[in-house]
């Protein structure tokens, strides 16, 4: 399975939002941002065959826009797993739900991205720096209880050039 982990882009200030986290909506840049992300990956093969969200607004509106650049024409899936407070090893449990799935995106939030990243890998001590709009491709070709992923690359807002 190819695992891609897409930290959702900029977002309204919480005050924008009536002070509801899970109503902050993407900007214009972050939506920008995101698109040239998103195109940079659809150029690379990137071609989810399951796309799984955070209920939270901004990661549901980054889920849609990757679907539609990277010609997801299948249904979002929200999950509580993907919840900013919940642990890497629930989203583990998630992915281990839908193992016959050849590419399965994942739109969610910091700082529990960067730490499912590290999970994955098998090293949970690992850090990573999950800017807002990465990309991360983890290579995954087992299932057991603990997983044993490979880092095939990275992609961030700067890279792709969208941050000029």
């Amino acid at each position: 399975m190819e695992i891609y982990i897409l930290r959702h882009g900029i977002a309204e200030p919480a005050a924008a939002a009536g002070a509801r986290d899970v109503d902050r909506a993407l900007t214009k840049e972050g939506k920008q941002k995101l698109r040239v992300v998103l195109k940079r990956a659809a150029a690379a093969g990137v071609e989810p065959t399951l796309i799984l969200t955070s209920p939270l607004r901004r990661a549901v509106e980054t889920a849609e826009l990757a679907a539609e650049v990277l010609g997801y024409s299948g249904e979002l899936l929200e999950t509580g797993a993907l919840e900013p407070a919940r642990d890497p090893e629930s989203v583990w449990e998630e992915l281990r739900l839908h193992k016959n799935a050849q590419a399965v995106l994942l739109s969610g939030h910091e700082p529990q991205l960067s730490a499912v990243v590290a999970y994955l890998l098998g090293t949970p001590a690992l850090r990573v720096n999950m800017r807002k709009g990465a990309l991360v491709r983890i290579a995954m070709e087992e299932f057991g209880a603990h997983p044993r992923g490979i880092l095939e690359w990275m992609l961030t807002v700067k890279l792709a050039g969208a941050d000029s």
